[in-house]
């Protein structure tokens, strides 16, 4: 099938640019000692994630029980959740994950802890865990220092849970350039320290996981770290490649839409709204554009409604027509495949996969 014959709104995937992605963070992990566990938050298939992990990643990471439940179909060898995980039924699912393969949950508060425990009692399994600290964005994770140090001990007098380290996500640091290395430099001085003073607590530190995509490339630079855990990076979108995380030739994920309407003059109108693409702007922008039209580099795609993108073609030379096909570059790709049911990997202009998203939804 060639690209042109999909019905549309449709997400595609570049399948060469997508390996080139895949490839080139692989052998960065590999050449500074780093372990890989990608973030499954972006595509959400277990193909994908197969394929992570048949180029070295260790094993992969999810937000949600029920990405975790999906995950399972590409066998890792472990799999972290990252992200707080409350009440009892959820922690049951979670004991039929931990009996399939190796679970790392992490941690910043000791009532998920012991309800953790006590599941992991029950199923009569053991589980890693991770003591989360906040490093800057405010988010989850308790203080460096102490209070993360106390964190520890508490999990270690937990029974069937096994405390590996520490891990932590710097999504503060959004852009590159010489705010990101000066955010950098501090962030490895305060992993550094707390990594000190975990040692001198007695702690275990097998792991110190963090990273994301932004920050990814300067890994290497934050002192300590053994494990990254970037999602954005199969794929990379409009966010990515602005903020100078990557170029525009390394986004391989775009959305073919079909115009459906011209009649206001200099505006053409695609089937594809706020249900196809995400609704977030560019980071640290204040321009009002949710995606960059590869057919019209200079196209302004402005505003959305359910089913209707509004994109305006005031500096646009040429003219679009109903019917015509064009392909938007979205700017935060994780969500736009949240809302769509199968995706197409495309080689040219020719179809060879059709993958369904499988743990799209997946919010329990």
């Amino acid at each position: 099938m060639r690209i042109s014959e999909l019905e549309t709104p449709a997400i595609v995937i570049d399948l060469d640019i997508m390996e080139r992605n895949l490839q080139r963070v692989a052998g960065y992990a590999k050449e500074n000692g780093l372990r890989l566990r990608p973030h499954t938050k972006t595509h959400k298939i277990p193909a994908l994630a197969r394929k992570q992990m048949d180029l070295g990643a260790v094993g992969v990471t999810v937000a949600k029980v029920g990405e975790a439940e999906v995950m399972l179909e590409a066998s890792p060898p472990d799999l972290y959740v990252a992200y707080p995980v409350v009440g009892r039924k959820k922690h049951e699912r979670l004991m039929e994950v931990a009996a399939r393969t190796r679970l790392t949950v992490g941690l910043d508060n000791l009532q998920s802890a012991r309800q953790l425990s006590d599941a992991a009692r029950e199923a009569r399994v053991r589980v890693s865990v991770l003591a989360e600290v906040d490093v800057g964005l405010g988010r989850v994770g308790v203080n460096p220092g102490e209070e993360l140090n106390e964190l520890g001990r508490q999990l270690t007098r937990l029974p069937h849970l096994d405390l590996l380290g520490i891990t932590f996500y710097p999504g503060h640091i959004k852009s590159t350039g010489e705010e990101a290395d000066e955010q950098v430099q501090q962030l490895s001085a305060a992993v550094r320290d707390m990594d000190a003073s975990w040692k001198r607590a007695g702690l275990p530190l097998e792991v110190v996981s963090g990273g994301s995509t932004p920050a990814l490339f300067q890994s290497h630079l934050i002192a300590g770290l053994t494990e990254i855990r970037p999602g954005t990076y199969i794929f990379n979108d409009k966010n990515t490649w602005f903020t100078g995380a990557c170029r525009q030739e390394d986004c391989a994920a775009s959305i073919l839409t079909t115009v459906v309407s011209t009649s206001r003059p200099r505006q053409m109108i695609i089937d594809g709204g706020s249900k196809t693409f995400s609704s977030d702007r560019l980071v640290g922008s204040s321009e009002v554009s949710f995606g960059y039209v590869m057919e019209a580099p200079t196209a302004v795609f402005s505003k959305m409604n359910e089913e209707h993108g509004f994109v305006d073609l005031r500096s646009v030379d040429g003219e679009f027509s109903v019917g015509d096909k064009v392909r938007v570059i979205p700017n935060h790709i994780c969500v736009a495949m949240n809302l769509h049911e199968q995706v197409y990997g495309i080689r040219g202009d020719e179809v060879v996969e059709t993958w369904r998203v499988a743990a799209r939804g997946k919010l329990q």
